[in-house]
């Protein structure tokens, strides 16, 4: 299909449809190409409609949240990139001991959020950036717990822009992933228990000095780049396979924790993609194990 084409599928919707968009500022790594498309809906309505749109015209379509575990190809993405930052999608509301929170929220605020109003459930989450829709697709979480747990049912949009509702049991949470095959989350609707606030933001304070001691949180990265391995730590085999520091161009094994890849000044996508593929060669080549990606690739 003709760009000219291409374009003429949004019409209607100029105001919120912007082309050749550059999301290397969109994402914690900074780097890599533009969105063919780049589309920031106001409302679940214009959502549907950019989503049947795409499904009939089989345009690819993917959920951009706080871009806090993604790398972004240099040749940038073809077809559509959507943002809920919109209002509609940033929502949050309690009742009584569960919050709803819109896929655009800000993850690290309702942490804080909730260690104010006494509610506890997500306090081993604080200093993980990202969005809640983010944060279920991902079941983003760390040493202290994850987010799955807390999940009590999902809200979601189908390729038809139909809206529904999956709860567990029938949702399920694994490690650093979900079951959830729709391509839009809309909201999620966490259990909260009532809790001292003091000694919630105590367990903040522990998993910040963690953090801040064991990950290079003031440069540029994706938070962890591996999964680990049933039992084992990427972090620990990255760093005894001899790659702690290694660079390829821009893109640097962190010092600090090898499981992190840091981009320096000058670096490409392909600098860090090269770099993953040295790490996944050089850790089975020593452990036979094959590593699996945490972040995502573009």
């Amino acid at each position: 299909m003709s760009g000219k084409l291409r374009t003429n599928i949004f019409s209607g919707l100029e105001q919120i449809v912007e082309k050749d968009y550059s999301l290397s500022e969109k994402t914690w790594f900074g780097l890599g190409g533009k969105a063919e498309f780049f589309i920031q809906p106001q409302t679940v309505e214009q959502l549907a409609d950019v989503v049947r749109r795409c499904s009939e015209n089989n345009i690819s379509l993917r959920v951009l949240g706080y871009g806090s575990n993604l790398l972004i190809r240099d040749e940038g993405v073809k077809g559509v990139v959507i943002k809920l930052d919109g209002e509609e999608f940033c929502k949050v509301e309690q009742k009584e001991h569960s919050i709803i929170a819109g896929a655009g929220a800000d993850l690290s605020k309702l942490v804080l959020d909730c260690v104010r109003k006494g509610l506890g459930g997500i306090e081993s989450l604080a200093g993980i950036p990202g969005s809640i829709g983010g944060a279920v697709r991902m079941n983003a979480g760390g040493n202290f717990g994850d987010f799955g747990s807390a999940v009590e049912s999902v809200t979601l949009m189908d390729n038809e822009g139909k809206v529904f509702e999956k709860s567990k049991p029938e949702l399920s949470f694994d490690y650093r992933q979900t079951n959830i095959t729709a391509k839009i989350i809309l909201a999620a609707k966490l259990k909260m228990i009532e809790a001292d606030p003091q000694q919630l933001l105590r367990s903040v304070k522990e998993v910040w000095i963690y953090k801040k001691n064991t990950q290079p949180l003031n440069m540029k990265s994706a938070g962890c780049v591996f999964k680990n391995p049933r039992g084992m730590s990427a972090g620990a085999m990255i760093d005894r396979s001899g790659l702690k520091g290694s660079k390829i161009g821009g893109a640097s094994v962190s010092e600090k924790h090898a499981n992190f890849i840091v981009a320096e000044k000058g670096c490409k996508s392909s600098d860090v993609i090269t770099l993953i593929d040295l790490i996944k060669k050089k850790v089975k080549d020593k452990f036979d194990v094959s590593l699996e990606l945490e972040i995502e690739i573009w």
